[in-house]
This record gives structure tokens, sequence and C-alpha cells, in this order.
């Protein structure tokens, strides 16, 4: 089964033990006075409720196979999902009484039993997606320190669902067979994927061995690609010149870039036009807080690293203010100026930065023009992140780590941009933009 085919099965089974729930809390409910006129008066209401429960599970990640694991964090996860889809359905029935039903008992009842199955259920298809549903067997072709990462994500996730064959490699390393042993390691062991982290064009041996194998009908993936579909992230010590001219198909784009100005623009005005009332409460607290300009304005390097003027409310002190980066617990961010970031609510007047055509809602954030040329030196291709425009969000606010400027944190930042760059779409920044809504309701950004 592949990702896209498992995650079909987890969303069927939850919409399955949804209305099966249902079914139960209206049996415990009524009991011998259950009758299909009850079913039909709470089917639909409840069905408007599952489509936003759905919505929910999807922002809060509980679809993410890659956390499809009995433990703690997962029941965390999906113990917080839960409480915030009975909070939506509580207002929902109590902000629209005109529905025809009351179901103040019965919506604790369906909370109560849906929490039971569910459980259940996602503890089932965890353990199933680890021990039972079948794997898709690889061999790799080479080894280097990224084979060595991917093989210990299999050990950390068996739940991916993958089964390491064998390793072939023109050199002699502990765990790996031959180049010239991979037809007989396919008819052996008949592996559904062969990862190419050697590169067939510089050697001759491994181009010979690999269409020797033609007939074998075996899917090639290059090793770069294979990263990225299991951690999100684009393998920059993988990847060249040629990997950007071969995966960033810019031409395709322009339709999508194109789309994305309308939505950008017409979001921006909205969210715009009713913040604006709550500017002038903002602008007063932080002039009582500290003395200083309401907004901080800063230059930063937008698409083709062109400079532009960042706006954000001010959140530090602006005495001893040496504009150097962040720091955890800084002690020039004001009480309230750490309100504003935690909530992130000091990004909303770069809702005026978007309006202007110079940032957009999701791309990769922008950094400071000398931090660039700083970076550009340390860390391959980092100046191409400035290929699109900067967005509000992006791949790496929701990545659920916290990144400072430094090189090794940069480093990963490039990582998440470069994978968004690739494979931007409307899709992607709508799952981008309700996952940083959920960062922010949680409180967890920085």
């Amino acid at each position: 089964m592949n990702n896209q085919l498992k995650k079909l099965v987890l969303l069927g089974g939850d919409i399955i033990v949804l209305y099966f729930s249902l079914y139960l809390t209206l049996i415990i409910r009524y009991r011998g006075n259950y009758q299909g006129e009850i079913w039909a008066a709470h089917f639909w209401p409840f069905t408007l409720i599952f489509i936003l429960w759905l919505i929910i599970f999807y922002i809060a990640d509980v679809y993410n196979l890659n956390l499809a694991v009995n433990n703690l964090k997962f029941y965390q996860l999906s113990g917080r999902a839960l409480a915030i889809a009975g909070l939506v359905a509580l207002a929902f029935f109590y902000l629209i009484p005109r529905i025809g039903i009351a179901p103040k008992r019965n919506l604790l009842i369906f909370i109560l039993v849906f929490a039971a199955l569910f459980y259940l259920w996602r503890h089932f298809y965890n353990w199933s997606l680890k021990s039972y549903l079948p794997k898709n067997n690889i061999g790799i072709v080479g080894y280097n320190n990224l084979v060595a990462e991917i093989i210990s994500e299999f050990k950390q996730k068996p739940h991916l669902g993958y089964n390491l064959n064998f390793i072939v490699d023109d050199k002699e390393q502990a765990g790996t067979r031959p180049i010239s042993d991979l037809e007989k390691l396919l008819v052996s062991n008949k592996p559904d994927t062969i990862i190419l982290s050697s590169d067939p064009h510089q050697s001759e041996n491994l181009r010979t061995a690999l269409f020797n194998c033609l007939r074998y009908k075996i899917n090639y993936v290059s090793l770069p690609d294979f990263y990225e579909t299991i951690t999100g992230k684009v393998p920059l010590d993988n990847i060249n010149q040629m990997w950007f001219l071969e995966n960033l198909h810019e031409n395709k784009k322009i339709w999508f870039d194109r789309l994305k100005l309308v939505y950008d623009f017409i979001l921006a005005s909205i969210i715009f036009i009713i913040t604006l009332p709550f500017w002038l409460v903002i602008a007063v607290v932080i002039k009582l807080e500290s003395p200083g300009p309401i907004f901080f304005i800063m230059e930063r390097a937008g698409k083709n690293n062109q400079a532009f003027k960042l706006i954000k409310f001010r959140t530090m002190k602006e005495q001893g203010n040496d504009r150097s980066p962040t720091r955890a617990g800084d002690p020039r961010v004001t009480k309230f100026g750490g309100f504003l970031r935690k909530t992130r609510i000091d990004e909303l007047p770069q809702v005026i930065n978007i309006l202007r055509g110079e940032m957009s809602f999701v791309g990769p954030r922008p950094e400071r023009p000398e931090l660039i040329l700083e970076l550009e030196k340390a860390i391959p291709f980092y100046g191409q992140r400035t290929l699109v425009k900067p967005g509000l969000t992006g791949p790496d606010q929701i990545s659920g780590e916290y990144h400072t400027p430094s090189r090794a944190d940069s480093l990963k930042k490039l990582q998440y941009d470069l994978f968004y760059i690739k494979n931007r779409s409307s899709f992607l920044d709508l799952t981008i933009i309700l996952k940083t809504v959920a960062t922010v309701v949680s409180r967890q950004g920085m």
C-alpha cells in the first residue's frame, strides 16, 4: 500500500467510526424508543459537525503517517484534536439553535463513545501499519550518510511500511553487496523499488547492471526524491545544479503563480478590513508598555533578492537594542511583545506587504540581505530560496521545530524551503495555512 492509499483507508475508517458512534449514541440515549426518524433528525446536523471534525484532525496532523505510532505523543496529539473538535461541536449546536434537535446529553454521550472507538480503531490501524499491512520491499544502490539516515528512519518508524532487502555498492563496505550481485538479488528478493544513491552517469558498472535488469520492471527512484517522500525535506548533500534544472519546472508554475496573486490579494484585503479595528488597541498597548514606534520596519530580501521593507508590530524595547537576531528568552522582548510573538499577531501588518505584492501568504520566510550573503558562503544554494516570493508562513513554520539564524538551523530551513519551491501548489498552500492556524491556536509559534 502506498502512502496515499494508507491515508484514504485511515480517513475512511474515521468516517465509519464517526457515523457508527452516532448510531450507538442514539441507541444508548433512546433505548427502546429509538426510531428511524431520530436518526434522520440527527444525520445532517452531525454530518456538518463530522466535516468540521475531519478538517480539525487534518490540521492537527492526525493523518500524518510519520506519527502513526502507539506512543504518548500520538495520544496527546489525538486528545488535543478531540478536545478542540468537541468544543467546536458544542459551539455549533448552541450558536445555531434552529437546527431542530437539542443534543445536550446526546453530544456528551457521542463524544465519549467516539473517543473510545476512535482510540481503539487508531490503535489497531497503527499496529497494523507496523505489524500486518504489506510492506514495500526496497533495495538501495550505493551507500552514504544519507542512506544511513534513511535506514535509521526505517528502524525508528516501522509503520512507514518499508522493508529493506539489500544494499549494493561499488565499494566494499559492511552490510553491502557488490554491484555485480544486483540481478541475483532482484531475482531472490523481488523488491518493488530500487533507490539510486549512486549516480549511474558516473559509473559504467552501475549503468551496465541496471541495464541488464530492465526486464524485471522495477521502479527506480533517486535518493533525493525518496528522502523527500519520507521527510518532507530536500537533502542538500545529495543535490547539485542539475537537481534544480530537472526538478523545479518553473514554466509549469506560471498559472499557479498568477492564481496565487489573486487569492493572496483577496485574503489579505479581507484580513486587513476585519482586523483593522484591533490595530488601534494593539498600538496603544505597545506605546504604554515601552517608548518607541508602533511598527518595526526592517529590510528583507524578497523574490529574486529584491529588497523590501517588512512591517511588524514592535515587540522589543528600543532602549539598548542592537538589532541582533532574537535569542531564546531574549530580555529585549516585552511582556506584550512576547504574547504577540507567541500568537504571531506581530506578523499581522505584513498583510500590507502582501497587498503591495512584496510577499505572499505562503513561502520561505524573508531573511535579512546581509544574512543571506553570509549564509550563501556557508550553505550551497541558499540564495535559491528567493526564487519565489517570501511568505507570512511556510513549511518550516509548521515543522514543529524552532530554528535560529545559525548555520545548522538555516540549513534545515533551506531543506523545507526547497521542498516547498519544488512542490508548491494551491493544495500545499492551503495545508500550510491551516496548520499555521493550528499552531497559532495552540500557542506553539515562535
